[in-house]
């Protein structure tokens, strides 16, 4: 299982900017749920927290029944995909995807069997013995992808910045992202300021502005207002 639950979760930075204000939320297991805002809304700072990227000022944040603040971040059972995604371009495509369950000391073939799969998934297995850096930017995206996968996360984190705001990689992410989640019943957050984007993908839209959260909506009860319009009868994104 991997239900997150949000407890009025607040951040503020040391200048007195206030970049979430008591947010409550709970996701359920294997949801694929898109935050969607205006840049500076909270939604990014939202899953640094959740990923210990960032402190949480108040609040609390669980994963099933473990206090997340009580869990080094290199010990949540969490994949992250930022836009740094920090690929060792000496290293190659093998090489890049197995380095952290080396580092966490797995067998050597649990460790194969893992990249294989991972490999397969994302349709780079032709590529496993070239260095990063002959690679294309599609492609060490999907390196990326493929070194979080081998983890085994229980939830994946990715924000709209990992595909550096180029079109053709945006597509690509956003096409592994739903095979991601439908094809291997992962719990997905997925940070954009695309609205569209967000519904096409979200089965549950979390809409934000100034910190807050502003309206939650299920996909499969939006209207056709809703799907066009972020705005609602108030005004509000």
């Amino acid at each position: 299982m991997a239900d997150i639950t949000l407890k009025n979760l607040g951040k503020i930075y040391p200048n007195g900017f206030v970049s979430v204000k008591d947010v409550s939320l709970k996701i359920k297991d294997k949801e694929l749920v898109t935050f969607y805002g205006p840049h500076g809304c909270g939604k990014s700072t939202i899953l640094r927290m959740i990923g210990g990227l960032e402190s949480i000022t108040s609040g609390e944040i669980w994963l099933d029944d473990e206090l997340l603040s009580n869990i080094p971040p290199r010990d949540r059972p969490l994949a992250m995909a930022f836009q740094n995604y920090k690929l060792y371009k000496e290293l190659n495509v093998h090489e890049n995807i197995a380095l952290g369950l080396k580092l966490r000391k797995l067998p050597r073939p649990e460790i194969e069997f893992r990249v294989k799969k991972a490999a397969v998934f994302l349709g780079i297995s032709e590529l496993m013995s070239k260095k990063v850096r002959k690679l294309s930017e599609i492609d060490r995206q999907r390196v990326a992808l493929g070194r979080a996968l081998v983890c085994h996360p229980k939830v994946f984190l990715i924000d709209e910045d990992f595909s550096r705001q180029n079109e053709m990689l945006r597509v690509q992410m956003l096409s592994d992202l739903r095979r991601m989640h439908e094809e291997l019943d992962m719990t997905i957050l997925y940070v954009t300021n695309n609205y569209e984007e967000a519904v096409k993908y979200g089965t549950t839209i979390v809409l934000m502005k100034d910190g807050e959260i502003t309206d939650i909506r299920d996909k499969a009860n939006l209207t056709d207002y809703q799907k066009i319009s972020p705005v609602d009868a108030d005004g509000n994104i």
